[in-house]
């Protein structure tokens, strides 16, 4: 599994800290496997959006499709 840190993976573990919950107990509370929980966790690249905006919605966020500029500056 090609992982590292990443903007999601800091985000969760900041979150869970904040509000003391285990890895176990938001899987619960958002509907996905544990296995997702720590794989977000340890960064890994290539998740679902649809399984990463179930956890994200439990702290109010939700992600999205981003419009990137090409060499030109075009969108």
């Amino acid at each position: 599994m090609n992982t590292s840190v990443t903007p999601f993976s800091t985000f969760l573990k900041q979150k869970r800290k904040e509000t003391s919950l285990t890895q176990e107990e938001i899987a619960y509370k958002a509907g996905v496997g544990l296995r997702f929980i720590r794989d977000i966790e340890q960064g890994k690249k290539s998740i679902r959006m649809d399984k990463l905006n179930e956890v994200l919605s439990l702290f109010g966020y939700e992600a999205g499709p981003i419009k990137v500029k090409d060499a030109d500056g075009n969108t």
